[in-house]
């Protein structure tokens, strides 16, 4: 199933959802393709989606989730891309 949350990831000067897949990534491109988003948009798990993009992305078919529930329904279907941790510093700096 495909999921949006709703518009409340602020970046760039405007507010974003995110779309994703419960079931796999073969499905969440295709949507992304019908639904004209651009590549650039995916980000490990998920489409960075526009506000002003919600309604249209949820008229073709999209189902709205809490951004928690959006989440822990990737955890589950094993598709939850965390990202990468940066790895601290040995030491402290000046050492």
């Amino acid at each position: 199933m495909i999921l949006i949350d709703p518009p409340n990831a602020p970046g760039h000067g405007r507010l974003w959802s995110h779309l994703a897949s419960d079931a796999s990534f073969d499905e969440l491109h295709d949507f992304a393709r019908r639904a004209g988003i651009p590549a650039r948009g995916f980000d490990r798990d998920h489409y960075d989606v526009p506000a002003e993009r919600y309604d249209d992305v949820v008229a073709l078919g999209a189902h709205p989730v809490t951004s928690r529930e959006l989440v822990r329904r990737l955890r589950a279907a094993g598709l939850r891309r965390r990202r990468p941790r940066v790895p601290r510093e040995q030491g402290s700096a000046g050492t």
